[in-house]
């Protein structure tokens, strides 16, 4: 029965017998029996109390621990059948738009931060799960259509340094790839100690590289050298560019006016979505053409 059902019960009970008490003897032995009621009632409602207390907390940690084999499963990328019914369990069978959020594990206690982290989700309108990794904090927000804009609000859960925020994914069992790009992230991030906080793992694509992240290599690649080997005059001017540096002294390289380098240093920016003139998109192109180099 319910803590509700259990309440009615006693409140039930104690009505009846103050109703009855009068009938059942003197003046003095019906005082006694109210006070009788009343300490039974007490008693039986802090027993109910304790029973659900103990069902509650054996509940929550059974979610606990559920939850954490759910985000466990996830950083594995087994979407199997096990983790779709624990999935479900948790409420989390149909959540769509999900994205995994990886950054350092606050100071001091952390057994509350799972909950700290679902209460703050729910204020957002987010669903999350949690998991504590040692000095690591994995959250899986669901539900949020705006993914950096929700690990913003997130973030005082985090402790000190880099917030990585993963790509969303449709659903949580796809979520594997946006963990993958959020733990490369957070591995990769004290490459660039000027990252904003929180950041986005495709912002941190040349650091991923560094740290051996092979999708990363793949996407910068396909995003930037691969465009730009398909137009010779565009790679060329880039090459140029990011060798002597400065449109002066690239167009007297090329041969042409500054604004024909300018022109064609937008139509790059406009093709591959990174500027030249930009110190760490240039640094991203020059990578991106020394991968597509050594391939």
């Amino acid at each position: 029965i319910t803590l509700s059902q259990t309440l009615d019960l006693i409140r039930a009970t104690v009505s009846v017998v103050e109703d009855e008490v009068d009938g059942m003897g003197s003046a003095d032995e019906a005082q006694v029996l109210r006070e009788a009621v009343l300490r039974y009632s007490r008693e039986i409602a802090f027993a109910a109390a304790q029973v659900y207390a103990q069902a509650a907390e054996s509940r929550g940690a059974w979610d606990a621990r559920l939850e954490a084999l759910v985000v466990d499963a996830v950083l594995r990328g087994e979407a199997d059948d096990s983790m779709q019914s624990r999935a479900t369990a948790l409420g989390w069978g149909s959540v769509a738009h999900v994205t995994v959020v990886a950054g350092r594990t606050p100071t001091g206690a952390t057994a509350y931060t799972g909950e700290s982290i679902r209460r703050a989700a729910r204020r957002i309108g987010a669903e999350a799960l949690a998991a504590v990794q040692r000095r690591r904090l994995v959250v899986i927000l669901g539900g949020t259509t705006d993914a950096l804009k929700s690990a913003s609000a997130l973030s005082g859960e985090f402790g000190d340094g880099p917030i990585v925020v993963g790509p969303t994914v449709p659903h949580l069992f796809a979520a594997g790839r946006s963990a993958r790009a959020a733990l490369n992230g957070l591995s990769a991030a004290p490459a660039w100690p000027q990252a904003p906080r929180p950041v986005l793992a495709d912002e941190l694509l040349p650091e991923r590289v560094l740290v051996g992240d092979d999708r990363a290599r793949r996407q910068l690649v396909d995003r930037i050298a691969n465009p730009l080997r398909a137009n010779a005059t565009l790679l060329h001017t880039a090459e140029s560019f990011l060798e002597v540096g400065g449109l002066e002294a690239t167009a007297r390289v090329l041969f042409v006016h500054p604004n024909t380098v300018r022109y064609r240093i937008g139509r790059i920016a406009e093709l591959t979505g990174y500027d030249l003139a930009h110190p760490r998109d240039g640094y991203a192109v020059r990578l991106a053409l020394a991968l597509a180099a050594v391939q």
